[in-house]
């Protein structure tokens, strides 16, 4: 399917990576359920495990099903090749450990979901990986004072989970590659039907494709997005794990397998040890979730934009946090990098604080109360007594979490619904604060 570069990004999500199937003719992906292969000789067998035939072995390292969606999302994003594994989280957690070693160091921006901060921040410390938080990511200076001669990337959301800033992709690349290093991204939030890092400077992309890639709720997984121009072997002993030989692989060095020299070792060193493998029927359900992305984007984002408009004119919510708004500080930069919407992703605050924003939520109805984005529904949470509730003081003052800040993650279903719902919550939070608002606040 040559055709496929050509086509627009509406047509290659249903498209791109698939062809019928070859042995039945079946239009749509088949979930190969199956943990094995079958070798056709002792020769293939060997030179698969030996990397000189790229073929399925084993379905915690590949599968076709698998493979189908890792091309698909590859070829939306403009990489050279893609990893699909068992939750954003795993994602992540390989991508960095695909560079950084023991004794080794990371950038990261503060504004992060809370599972992420507390990974680099707490879990990644203990196997010696340490990470120095920027916290104004868009600081081009604070990434730049923070390299250090062990540094080996740098990190950060495209769009923050729950902060809303929005990144300045070209300008922190750019400090990234003057130190040597790559920029890790992960596009959650925007999708790479709003937003293709790639493009801008970045070198590698992560994705909890459980949210709005899957975008149904029903499949947890997670992918990776290797760009294949980052120059593994410019420095040697900066990325020793690229430019030595590898003794599980019988001295193979990795810089040698060319452009996707990161995803292949990816998958045929970390996923092979460490086991985060996506379930084929988990893929073919994130496959379902891609052929509608560019639709659900267009509700999404829409129906984000009214309720934040909304919010920011109700005299109980002291600010909102969505770089669709004129008066967002990441407003420019959104104008940018996702000119189709900033998202679907936005946070507020409530003048009442605490008990306002757990008042608010309980009152919901329309909204689920759900540690979740992306899900076609309206999703709701309090992020200081949840998502975020591992951080100490400092840590969610960085991540932009104050008492009262209450997270949506707004979905597909009509505004004037969503928007009933929102008022039922502003007036619970009335009564439990006494009317608090941002100018009795202020006062």
């Amino acid at each position: 399917m040559s055709e496929q570069q050509n086509w627009a990004f509406e047509t290659r999500q249903i498209h791109a990576g698939q062809e019928p199937d070859a042995a039945t003719g079946a239009r749509a992906l088949p979930i190969y359920q199956t943990t094995s292969f079958v070798f056709e000789n002792t020769k293939q067998a060997a030179d698969r495990f030996a990397l000189a035939e790229l073929g399925p072995i084993y379905t915690r390292i590949t599968n076709p099903t698998q493979e189908s969606v890792e091309n698909r999302i590859a070829d939306l994003d403009g990489g050279v090749g893609a990893l699909l594994v068992s939750s954003g989280q795993a994602a992540e957690t390989l991508a960095i450990l695909n560079i950084a070693e023991a004794g080794d160091h990371l950038v990261a921006s503060s504004h992060l979901y809370g599972g992420t901060y507390n990974l680099l921040q707490h879990t990644l410390s203990k196997y010696g990986i340490e990470t120095t938080f920027i916290a104004d990511p868009n600081d081009a200076q604070a990434w730049r004072d923070a390299v250090r001669p062990n540094t080996k990337l740098f990190f950060a959301e495209t769009i923050a989970n729950p902060a809303g800033s929005v990144l300045d992709i070209a300008a922190v690349s750019g400090v990234a590659h003057e130190a040597g290093v790559p920029l890790l991204v992960d596009n959650t939030v925007a999708t790479p039907y709003l937003l293709r890092p790639l493009e801008h400077g970045a070198d590698i992309v992560v994705y909890s494709a459980t949210k709005y890639l899957g975008g149904h709720g029903t499949a947890i997984a997670g992918v990776i997005v290797d760009g294949g121009r980052f120059d593994w072997s410019a420095n040697p002993e900066r990325f020793p794990n690229y430019n030595t030989p590898d003794p599980s692989y019988h001295g193979l060095v990795f810089k040698d397998l060319g452009a996707p020299a990161f995803i292949l070792k990816a998958r045929v060193q970390l996923l092979r040890d460490l086991g985060p493998a996506v379930a084929p029927f988990n893929a073919f359900l994130i496959a379902q979730g891609l052929e509608t992305l560019s639709l659900r984007l267009e509700r999404h984002v829409s129906n984000a934009q009214q309720v934040a408009e909304f919010l920011e004119a109700q005299e109980q919510v002291t600010s909102v946090a969505y770089a669709g708004l004129a008066s967002s500080p990441w407003h420019q930069l959104a104008q940018k990098y996702v000119p189709r919407g900033a998202g679907a992703v936005l946070a507020f605050e409530l003048a009442g604080g605490y008990d306002a924003g757990i008042a608010f939520v309980d009152a919901l109805k329309l909204h689920s109360l759900v540690a979740n984005i992306g899900d076609v529904r309206s999703l709701v949470i309090h992020p200081a007594s949840t998502t975020h509730s591992q951080l100490d003081a400092e840590g969610l003052a960085a991540a932009g979490v104050s008492p009262g800040l209450v997270r949506l993650a707004v979905g597909i279903e009509h505004i004037d619904d969503i928007l009933d719902d929102l008022r039922v919550g502003l007036d619970a939070a009335a009564t439990a604060t006494g009317g608090a608002t941002k100018s009795s606040e202020a006062a």
